[in-house]
């Protein structure tokens, strides 16, 4: 009869195993908009997703696991505390709209204070990121907040399809600049970002080195 393995210690903060803890690079942000991540389950256990340390991050932030989630539900996260929800997502091209039940209202910024506001960010790969739009009719009856002229991404640890693909905690940062007017409050979480950056990297070569 063969012993089971041991299960590895986790940490409590981060749920990542004790070896590979993200906490370090933990930074206390005190966000204005309140941020809602929609996480597609399988993002929950991948290593490289920068979701996590965003959540850890923001002092106002809520991650829901799910990718067709309860419409009644969907909706009373939407409406909570009657702030005015906006989806962060790139415009929709004519031609990627055909499933599409609704087109996304009009946003203007400076029609809504930044306290008042819930970003909504969904947490997945571009292609289950436009399943879980096509799916959930009430994210797509959100006025649309789409970044445009980003800088490179830094997320060297996952491959993008285009140049200015971003991770999930940059976008949210860029995002969050747009929305408060202040580029500079976000420059910690950036920078602990790239020491999160780093420190995968550095697990994928000490792989390679021992393979």
């Amino acid at each position: 009869m063969s012993e089971s393995k041991p299960k590895r210690k986790s940490c409590p903060r981060c749920l990542r195993p004790s070896t590979a803890c993200i906490c370090n690079w933990v930074c206390s942000i005190a966000n204005a908009p309140e941020v809602l991540l929609l996480q597609h389950p399988l993002e929950v256990n991948n290593a490289k997703g920068s979701a996590r340390l965003l959540d850890l991050c923001l002092q106002d932030s809520r991650m829901v696991v799910g990718e067709k989630f309860d419409e009644q539900l969907l909706l009373s996260m939407m409406q909570a505390e009657g702030k005015q929800a906006v989806l962060l997502y790139p415009a929709t091209a004519q031609n990627d709209a055909d499933d599409l039940q609704y087109e996304p209202p009009e946003f203007v910024l400076q029609d809504h204070a930044p306290a008042n506001m819930r970003l909504v960010i969904i947490d997945a790969t571009w292609r289950k990121s436009r399943k879980m739009l096509y799916l959930n009719a009430i994210l797509q009856q959100l006025p649309r907040l789409s970044l445009q002229d980003m800088p490179a991404s830094h997320y060297r640890i996952r491959k993008a399809h285009a140049p200015d693909q971003l991770s999930t905690l940059e976008a949210a940062c860029y995002a969050l600049m747009q929305l408060e007017q202040d580029e500079e409050k976000y420059q910690p979480l950036l920078q602990a970002f790239d020491g999160f950056v780093g420190q995968q990297m550095g697990f994928k070569v000490k792989n390679l080195m021992t393979n």
